[in-house]
């Protein structure tokens, strides 16, 4: 089946090429209302917008085909991010496209702020010359507060440095050696609030950074603060801001950016030494033509090879990481599929393991594989994708630990999973470029995975193997494999019978009649 894209906002034609020229179909319909998009999503396996296309939680229910939705941007305030999770869709944004261009707006609207350009201009235009009526304040030596400092804080940081401007930063996940690094001095929030002379946000909008500048924290600030808002609507108390520009408290403040857009009407709208724009952000045409290209990019990279760039809610792979990590990654969901349906009564925890070389890889995918194929056994409509918020939900503990050296294998992943109290245990590894199982409970054995697997727990006595085959050979089962592990002689042990066809309800029931046998069970990957 043909690769399709849906592309719901502008997009450069360099875009729709990129596509085209990976051999993927590429359908371009932009201004559909979210009723619109839910009766066509069902057709493509990616979706491509911007900010006007909002594919909310009954867009993505009616996306079978849909794997992945790009945003040609950063933000993703539009599209249902826990919907789509759930639905097991990537969702990626471009954040380092329009970074340069969004920095140097905010820097842009610190000298406007400054030296109050837009009213000096519209004055001027209008015919008048009040110069004695603007004295702005410099940026040279001043110190500039930033609340933020990732891609884009980090850029102001750099520019604002060459204008000899003083940088401090509060982000709780700066660390002291890229502080040094950016040649800023990392703050705490209060400290920061109380130096700063300009104050420029650079985070998202999360629950943590709602209101970060609320009314206490203004009144925390040096009376002329100038306050630039070039990231997310909501960081600022607006009504506060309000009250202390009209005080005087707050010397000035510039933002392209509001809690509710289009802002056609707003309470900072007329207040004294404010300006805004209408998040003109990432509005050049070189950020246009990058995020676009780069969504392109991402897209078909994850549908094409499962690489994944820029995810929100999944582990990123890269292209040059995915042919290394697929074999793992198979590995990591077939165990996972096996845990899953020996600890079908329900778990209440997982452990996840790794020993060896794979302890050097992106282990995340792996562990989101692991998880996919572990709820499958009781949920057919899970991914890796929805696997780790699901699990998540159910209040399932997780753990995962590493094991730089294994005894046996250059990589191994083990995964137990709690059963009433009771811990069941697999074990994996890549044998010859192929996914086998390596160890059951602890006991070690050799297995290849197969479509349909008699797995067997048994007291370890002669007569068991002979028994077993005349009942499979009796109902006309075909072994194809023949796998044993045990602890001791007469102790317990596994079989791992791989068969030819399914096992009907009456044969297992005469399986597990057989005196041997504690526990049997086909297992289907």
């Amino acid at each position: 089946m043909t690769l399709k894209v849906l592309i719901g906002d502008d997009l450069a034609q360099g875009a729709i090429d990129i596509f085209k020229a990976r051999g993927i179909e590429v359908d371009i319909k932009v201004g559909l209302n979210q009723d619109q998009l839910a009766e066509i999503i069902g057709e493509y396996d990616g979706l491509a917008v911007r900010s006007a296309c909002k594919p909310n939680a009954k867009v993505l229910a009616a996306g079978d085909r849909l794997k992945v939705i790009g945003r040609a941007g950063i933000g993703v305030d539009n599209i249902d991010i826990p919907a789509a999770t759930s639905k097991g869709v990537v969702v990626m944004n471009t954040p380092y496209g329009n970074a340069i261009t969004t920095a140097e707006h905010a820097i842009a609207m610190m000298f406007s702020a400054a030296r109050q350009i837009p009213a000096a201009s519209a004055r001027t235009l209008n015919g008048e010359w009040p110069k004695k009526d603007y004295v702005g304040t410099e940026l040279f030596a001043k110190t500039l507060g930033l609340i933020g400092a990732g891609n884009i804080g980090s850029i102001v940081a750099d520019r604002a440095q060459g204008l000899k401007m003083k940088v401090i930063a509060f982000d709780p996940y700066l660390t002291e050696e890229r502080a040094l690094e950016m040649g800023v001095e990392k703050v705490e929030l209060n400290d920061l609030l109380a130096r700063a002379d300009f104050i420029t946000l650079h985070t998202p909008l999360t629950d943590q950074t709602r209101n970060i500048l609320s009314a206490d924290a203004l009144n925390k600030t040096k009376k002329g603060v100038i306050i630039v808002n070039c990231a997310r609507g909501g960081l600022v108390d607006e009504a506060a801001l309000r009250a202390a520009l009209d005080s005087g408290h707050v010397g000035a403040a510039a933002f392209d950016v509001f809690i509710e857009e289009p802002a056609k009407d707003n309470i900072l709208f007329g207040a004294p030494n404010f300006i805004a724009t209408p998040h003109l952000g990432a509005s050049t045409m070189e950020a246009q033509d990058n995020v676009a290209f780069q969504v392109a990019e991402q897209m078909s990279d994850y549908l094409l090879t499962g690489a994944v760039t820029n995810a929100l809610n999944m582990p990123s792979i890269s292209a040059e990481e995915a042919p290394r990590l697929k074999p793992f990654a198979v590995l990591a969901e077939k165990l996972g599929e096996f845990a899953g349906q020996v600890g079908d009564e329900g778990f209440d925890a997982v452990e996840i393991e790794y020993e060896g070389e794979v302890c050097e890889l992106n282990r995340k995918p792996l562990t989101s594989a692991a998880l996919a194929g572990l709820l499958r056994a009781s949920m057919s409509d899970v991914n890796m994708v929805s696997a780790p918020s699901i699990l998540n939900e159910r209040g399932i503990d997780l753990k995962e630990s590493t094991t730089c050296d294994s005894p046996t294998y250059e990589s191994l992943i083990r995964i137990r999973v709690r059963v009433d109290g009771k811990w069941r245990t697999v074990a994996g590894s890549i044998v010859n470029d192929q996914p086998r199982i390596v160890e059951v409970k602890g006991m070690a054995l050799d297995a290849k995975f197969r479509p349909f697997i008699l797995f067997v727990n048994n007291t370890d006595k002669p007569g068991f193997i002979g028994a077993l085959g005349s009942l499979l050979g009796e109902a006309g089962i075909n072994i194809a494999t023949f796998n044993l592990g045990r602890e001791e002689e007469a102790g317990d042990a596994i079989a791992m019978v791989g068969i030819d066809q399914d096992i009907s309800d009456d044969v297992m029931k005469k399986i597990n009649a057989l005196s041997f046998v504690r526990y049997a069970k086909v297992l289907r990957f």
